[in-house]
């Protein structure tokens, strides 16, 4: 499995995993739910840098986490600009990219071994329910993982065509595409090897 984990000893990286998921899923809510304004979604940025800096990661990680994302950010100012107005583009987009460089620096902060007994200590109430804990916390631990994942892939993509100058286009987004189910396919060939080579 593909971990973003940098070793460290920062807050963050002593805080238990099941505490870190839970302060994401707190700041992911407020940051989506919270009727924020210019000023209060761009300060969620800035807080959630202050977290990168408390967590050990210097500010080149962030903007490397923040330009890695960068398609996202253009898809979404776009769309924001066609159907509602400036405001609402600058809003939404640094309301979405709070959460997804909140994603980034759980995977950064943590072990994915710790985040998987967090996830799975956590669901095991829904065990009485039929469901199987460990395969729900994989799940969710692999999509914690992909977020910051498919932004480098975006990443490579804007860059194979500026290298090849080529302006990117729509065609970007279905390249981007093919790459992240190719990047599925990888990981689940690996977890069907694994398991059949414990």
């Amino acid at each position: 499995m593909i971990s973003l984990y940098r070793p460290g000893t920062s807050p963050l990286h002593r805080l238990p995993a099941g505490a870190k998921l839970i302060g994401l899923a707190v700041l992911a809510l407020a940051a989506s739910l919270w009727p924020h304004t210019i000023w209060t979604a761009l300060g969620t940025l800035v807080a959630v840098l202050a977290l990168f800096v408390l967590g050990g990661q210097p500010p080149s990680v962030f903007w490397r986490q923040l330009w890695a994302a960068k398609w996202i950010i253009v898809l979404l100012v776009v769309t924001q600009l066609l159907f509602s107005s400036w405001q609402a583009a600058i809003t939404v987009t640094a309301r979405v990219l709070a959460v997804v460089l909140l994603a980034a620096l759980v995977t950064l902060t943590t072990r994915m071994g710790d985040l998987l007994d967090a996830l799975e200590r956590a669901l095991g109430p829904l065990r009485a329910l039929g469901v199987e804990p460990a395969r729900v916390a994989f799940v969710l631990s692999l999509t914690i993982a992909a977020i910051p994942v498919i932004a480098g892939l975006a990443r490579q993509v804007g860059d194979a065509h500026r290298a090849r100058g080529v302006r990117p286009g729509p065609h970007a987004i279905v390249t981007l595409l093919v790459l992240a189910l190719r990047h599925a396919d990888d990981v689940g060939d690996a977890i069907t090897a694994r398991a059949a080579h414990p």
